[in-house]
């Protein structure tokens, strides 16, 4: 046991396997989590799929251990339009996914130590979690962080293909010893759709950090941009649902402003493409990621940070991304659709607006939004930015989100974490 000096409970060493669909070097929560469960004592592992060219495993510098199994998903490739043909082709692709999973589970079988806890990340970690589980006779936490049947692939999926991968979803979600979730309002939608109690909430939250006092200008020195040049970031995966062409179109609208599309996904050779055309005026960027311990050094750089959603589906309607807590915890302004969740939270704080919304489909209203950030005078954008800096540390921080987790972990096992 771990002596507390705080009255608490003693930390009990314990062991955590972290078990994600995908590779780990940009998923900023589980890294988070991991290096928290580090730092106080205990064992963890991620497991994680294994991408191109990454080794089968290896140590992080924050104190917990990185296995890597399994390949790309299986998904097929190209579809017939005709109906019936449309979808067989889509169950086939969901039939890939499904073995995709089931090669990361053997292999995941084959290298697990056992633990304590299994903390399952999204729809594809969860029955992988749940097998290790089983054979380790150790509870098992599911972290649904979106409406999945409503989002990505899935969601363009046919009806009846969702309604299999719901069904799916509903068996392992109650199969699972608890549910964490990212919001309020996904806790209330899962609680209902899978019929259990009300999942706790740990908020997608960058741990504290505050800006050098004078304003970094790296994005400016790395692209040559005039001094003068207003900095528009998008930063994350360059998918359909995120508006990024869009958003490209409206910064055009804004004099003297640029985007820089930072991040990497399906869009990435698209974006490239339009940056190269006369019609981009120079005024579109596409960089590679950043590492999550890097991250918030280069949002501080932007002048704003934009997340378009569009209202696809009720999940990206619901989403609260990385993002948004991202340019909160830079202390950089932001630019958001206009949904009543990310309204409350970007226009409705109770210190004053953290930015503006506006209807992520329409490049005019998106570049009205953009200039009424980016057109403030010196000292009122100043002002804006340390406002935004005292909400993220006053609400929005990893510190605060570590309690929640913590509760839940020692509710499952009996045992103060």
């Amino acid at each position: 046991m771990t002596g507390r000096e705080d009255g608490a409970p003693p930390i009990v060493p314990q062991r955590a396997v972290l078990v994600l669909p995908t590779p780990e070097h940009h998923d900023s929560r589980s890294l988070r989590i991991a290096a928290t469960l580090a730092a106080r004592g205990h064992r963890v592992t991620i497991l994680a799929r294994r991408g191109p060219g990454m080794a089968p495993a290896e140590d992080s510098p924050d104190g917990y251990r990185i296995v890597r199994v399994g390949g790309p998903a299986g998904a097929r490739g190209p579809r017939p339009q005709a109906r019936l043909a449309r979808l067989r082709g889509e169950a086939e692709r969901l039939a890939g996914i499904a073995a995709a999973v089931r090669h990361q589970r053997r292999e995941a079988e084959v290298v697990d130590e056992g633990a304590d806890l299994y903390h399952g990340m999204a729809y594809q970690g969860i029955p992988i979690a749940l097998s290790l589980g089983a054979r380790a006779r150790a509870r098992v936490l599911y972290d649904a962080m979106d409406l999945y049947t409503e989002s990505g692939n899935l969601a363009r999926m046919p009806a009846p293909v969702r309604a299999l991968a719901g069904l799916a979803e509903r068996r392992w979600a109650r199969r699972s010893d608890a549910i964490i979730t990212v919001n309020d309002e996904l806790a209330t939608i899962l609680a209902r759709r899978f019929d259990r109690p009300l999942p706790a909430v740990v908020m997608n939250c960058p741990s504290v950090w505050t800006p050098p006092p004078d304003r970094d200008r790296r994005f400016h020195e790395l692209l040559g941009l005039a001094p003068e040049t207003r900095v528009v970031l998008y930063h994350g995966g360059f998918t359909p649902s995120r508006g990024i062409e869009t958003l490209a179109a409206a910064v055009r609208r804004v004099p003297g402003a640029v985007l820089v599309a930072m991040g990497d996904g399906p869009l990435r050779p698209a974006l490239e493409r339009l940056a190269a055309e006369p019609l981009a005026e120079g005024r579109l960027h596409v960089l590679l990621p950043v590492p999550p311990a890097e991250l918030l050094g280069w949002v501080a750089a932007a002048d704003v940070g934009a997340m378009l959603n569009q209202p696809v589906s009720r999940n990206e309607r619901l989403s609260t991304p990385n993002k948004l807590f991202e340019c909160f915890g830079a202390g950089v302004p932001v630019v958001s659709s206009d949904f009543p969740l990310r309204r409350r939270i970007v226009v409705e704080d109770p210190d004053g607006p953290l930015g503006a919304v506006c209807d992520p489909t329409d490049p005019d209203a998106i570049a009205a939004a953009l200039r009424e950030v980016l057109d403030r005078p010196a000292e009122a954008a100043a002002d804006l930015r340390r406002r935004v800096l005292r909400a993220a540390h006053a609400r929005w921080t990893w510190e605060r989100q570590v309690p929640v987790l913590l509760e839940v972990y020692g509710r499952l096992t009996g045992r103060q974490w």
